[in-house]
């Protein structure tokens, strides 16, 4: 059992969980996850670790509900507990100072790559963040991404917050006017396909985090292999970062999709 010590919501469907886990705290890197089940009878739910207290012993996770299982960690409230979370799982982000990363997250994949962010920034590298939403609303965690960045763009599709656009609009901008090392993208398959494609114009080396259905997270199941550069990876033991440039979006979108009537 894990307590969960405090909760924040960001929107209606969208929450953080601070959560205590003393050994994974002290363990884990930027770019691990754990995989969480609300109940003795829940589904594993794979989630990236957005932040640690290593005095504190705990560690955040950020929720959205979208199925039934992620909507019952989500209506979990402070003092009660998560019945098991396991990790940290995955391989860490290789991070070095390679100049001018530009880290862009769409939506709840904000929460995965704010570690990645300060794990740059600490490295020594120049950090441009682009966050993304449909709304204002869905901008998440932006004081913790300033803090950490040497700026920050924000795109919202309807203008209500930022510029006006897509995130792609937000990463070209960035390249068309400075030097680019390398590109970051956490958030919706789609998106990332399509920062993907943009930065692969632009010859620039880019990693995703892929967050696909998963069951075991040994890599023992198959549950969540995507083809990355023609070859079968497995996401949890392999990744959860991988080239953009050689993942295969489109099979793993439509493996994403498999199971959309049972969450209905």
């Amino acid at each position: 059992m894990n307590k969960i010590i405090s909760k924040r919501h960001f929107s209606e469907k969208v929450v953080e969980l601070v959560v205590e886990a003393p050994l994974i705290a002290k363990s884990r890197r930027a770019g691990h996850f754990v995989i969480v089940r609300a109940d003795e009878h829940g589904e594993r739910i794979p989630l990236t670790i957005a932040d640690s207290d290593v005095t504190a012993g705990t560690i955040t996770l950020v929720v959205q509900a979208v199925g039934k299982s992620s909507a019952k960690i989500c209506s979990k409230e402070a003092g009660e507990c998560l019945h098991d979370v396991v990790g940290p799982l995955g391989q860490a982000t290789h991070i070095q100072n390679v100049g001018t990363v530009v880290c862009c997250g769409g939506g709840v994949g904000v929460a995965p790559l704010l570690p990645i962010i300060r794990a740059m920034k600490a490295a020594g590298n120049r950090v441009v963040s682009v966050l993304a939403g449909r709304t204002k609303d869905l901008i998440i965690l932006e004081d913790e991404v300033r803090a950490s960045s040497d700026e920050v763009v924000i795109m919202t599709d309807d203008g209500s917050y930022g510029k006006k656009g897509l995130i792609t609009n937000g990463v070209e901008e960035v390249i068309l006017r400075e030097k680019v090392d390398q590109v970051v993208t956490i958030g919706p398959a789609v998106m990332m396909k399509f920062v993907a494609l943009l930065t692969k114009k632009y010859e620039i080396p880019t990693v995703c985090s892929l967050n696909t259905i998963m069951v075991d997270g040994t890599g023992m199941c198959g549950a969540c292999r995507v083809t990355v550069g023609g070859r079968t990876k497995f996401v949890c033991i392999d990744g959860p970062e991988f080239d953009a440039h050689q993942v295969d979006f489109d099979e793993m979108m439509m493996r994403l999709h498999a199971y959309d009537n049972d969450n209905k």
